[in-house]
Order: structure tokens, then C-alpha cells, then sequence
């Protein structure tokens, strides 16, 4: 268990690991130019079936944190809460998920896939190429998702997880029962990615539209064009434009999945209930659509807690981090 550190002296700690976390050296893996001014370099490494790029901080024994972004956002959305654990004692691995910044597909022929096991798959890839056996993995949008189904998939390589909007595994044949009109207004950007109109509109709108759906997520946030502008450089990725056109069509049921992973889809269309410990966040300024923390509580049967975060909006991670940071230490110690 990790013990608790003094106010003033985390203070001044997660200050200097803020300067300094972005030099430690790890692993042996080459690396690429920094992403963001507030991370270090990016690394590169072959795992299943991409290149994932991903962000290293902390020391190479300490135990692993495994951080997931969702849509549409990148990995700087931890960039604030990756030092505070740094300093709690944390290595802290931050990926670039399939389709978004350096992360790469290794094979050409490879379909560029978005559906909810294939995320899942890609983080046990990750976690074996790295050698980590067990990790906490916390995220939130389509990083908690990820968590959730791997959490689900894998639970012995799942220390506890904290996880934003709470159970999010979901599946095809549910995502036929149509929502009330106010809920179905909510998800209208998945509607018009089922269509082609919808895919040529987001290839030459792309970072316009992430601007939009900032806003509505976040409406609160007051985020500023150079915030914006160092994540959406990874939406030039030439690969996300049909990763994130194939995951809105694959919830709908009008893009195919691949054959491979019907198996893990078919357990997790079962919503099977989580037994790591975990923490479940929500900001009460959450505009994007969002199950209720009642509806998901009897998802998970481990040690659980359920917080609330007061002026927050979607993007959890980057809006709070000190909430969140404090979220991961909260279940490495359960």
C-alpha cells in the first residue's frame, strides 16, 4: 500500500516532477519527437497489431498505471495528472490509442477496426510487449470502455480501475432499442457517421468538429485554441478517420466487426460484472450523453466507490486532474 505524502511536500514533489518527469529514462524502445510540450518523447513500440506510441513517466519498477483517452481527445488529457502520480510512486503509461497520434497499424491490410474488443485486445498487446503482467487502468469516453472491457475480458491483468461515466460495455443487439427523442438528439453525431455524407463531412471538418463536441462535452471548460491545438494534431493520424467512422457504425449494426473477435463481443454483449476494485467518476457538468451512476452500480462487485466531481464536464482527466490523480491512488490501495 502506498502511504499517504504530506499536502505541502506533494506540493512541491508533483511541482518538479511536473519539470522533470518527461527526462527518466525507460525501457529500450526508440523514440519519437515529443507531442506536447508537456510530455516527454514519444516512445514507439510493435504490439499485436499496431505501433502504438505511447508516454513514459515514473521509475521502471514502480507499479504500472495504464491511462486511455477517448473521442475526441488524445493523451494530454493526462498531462496535469500523470507528474501527480509520478509522484505517488506510479510508472504511468499513456498510449496513444489505434487511429490517434503516432500509433500506427503494422500491416497495411489490417482493417481499421473501431469496435469495443478490439481496443481491449489492443491494451493486452501493449501490456505484453512492456512486460507488465498486472496495471490500474483508469480512462474515460472510449478509454473507459477500453478498461471496462478488458477489466472484463482479462481481470487478472487488472489491478483496479478507475473508470469515468461508470460501466460503459455495451453491444450491437442493445444499441437496436431506440432512446426517447432527447436521448437520441444526444448522440446525434453517431447517426451522421453512418452515413457517407457523415464520413467526408469529418475527414475535411475533423478538427472542427472535435472543437464542437468539446464544447457540448465540456460546457463548462474554458479551454484554451493552444490546449485545443496540441491534441488535434493527432487527429492527422491517417487512420482515424476510419477508426472513428467504423466505431460509430459498429454500435449501430451497419459496419461488420471483424470475425475474430466475435467470441470476446459476445461475452461482453452478456454485460458481465466487473469484480476488480474500482472507482467510478462523473463531473455533474457532463454534456455528452452519460448513463446515471445508479443504473451501473450492481455492474461491479469488488471494492467500489462513486464520486462526484462538481463543475466538471467530460473530459474528467484534464478538467480535474487532482480529482482524478487522486481517483487512481484512492484504488492502487484497495
Amino acid at each position: 500500500m502506498l502511504e499517504p505524502i504530506d499536502h505541502d511536500r506533494r506540493l512541491f514533489l508533483e511541482a518538479m516532477a511536473m519539470m522533470s518527469f518527461a527526462a527518466v529514462p525507460l525501457g529500450s524502445v526508440n523514440t519519437t519527437p515529443a507531442a506536447a510540450e508537456s510530455f516527454g518523447p514519444v516512445k514507439q513500440i510493435d504490439a499485436g497489431a499496431l505501433s502504438v506510441g505511447y508516454v513514459e513517466a515514473g521509475r521502471a519498477d514502480a507499479p504500472a498505471v495504464i491511462l486511455l483517452h477517448g473521442w475526441p481527445y488524445d493523451i494530454n488529457s493526462f498531462a496535469d495528472a500523470t507528474p501527480m502520480l509520478v509522484v505517488a510512486g506510479y510508472r504511468v503509461i499513456v498510449p496513444y490509442l489505434r487511429g490517434y497520434g503516432t500509433t500506427r497499424f503494422r500491416a497495411e491490410q489490417t482493417p481499421r477496426n473501431g469496435q469495443q474488443a478490439v481496443t481491449a485486445v489492443d491494451l493486452i498487446a501493449l501490456m505484453d510487449a512492456l512486460a507488465i503482467d498486472r496495471a490500474i487502468l483508469a480512462g474515460f469516453d472510449w478509454g473507459a470502455r477500453t478498461a471496462n472491457c478488458a477489466a472484463a475480458l482479462w481481470p487478472e491483468r487488472c489491478k483496479a480501475m478507475v473508470s469515468v461515466s461508470g460501466y460503459l460495455i455495451g453491444s450491437q443487439a442493445a444499441n437496436k432499442t431506440p432512446l426517447p427523442p432527447k436521448g437520441e438528439l444526444a448522440w446525434w453525431y453517431q447517426f451522421y457517421f453512418a452515413t457517407e455524407r457523415g464520413r467526408a463531412g469529418y475527414e475535411a471538418y475533423r478538427r472542427d468538429f472535435a472543437k464542437l463536441i468539446w464544447q457540448l462535452a465540456s460546457p463548462t471548460w474554458r479551454f484554451s485554441d493552444a490546449t485545443f491545438d496540441r491534441t488535434a494534431v493527432s487527429f492527422d493520424n491517417p487512420d482515424h478517420v476510419g477508426v472513428v467512422i467504423h466505431n460509430y457504425r459498429w454500435r449501430l449494426g451497419v459496419a461488420e466487426g471483424e470475425r475474430q473477435y466475435d467470441e470476446l463481443e459476445k461475452r461482453l454483449a452478456a454485460a458481465p460484472v466487473i469484480t476488480v476494485p474500482t472507482i467510478t467518476l462523473e463531473g455533474d457538468a457532463n454534456g455528452a450523453p452519460h448513463p446515471e451512476a445508479a443504473a451501473y452500480r450492481n455492474k461491479f462487485s469488488g471494492e467500489y466507490a462513486h464520486r462526484l466531481i462538481a463543475g466538471v464536464g467530460h473530459n474528467l482527466p484534464q478538467e480535474a486532474p487532482r480529482a482524478f490523480a487522486d481517483a487512481v491512488i484512492a484504488a492502487g490501495r484497495y
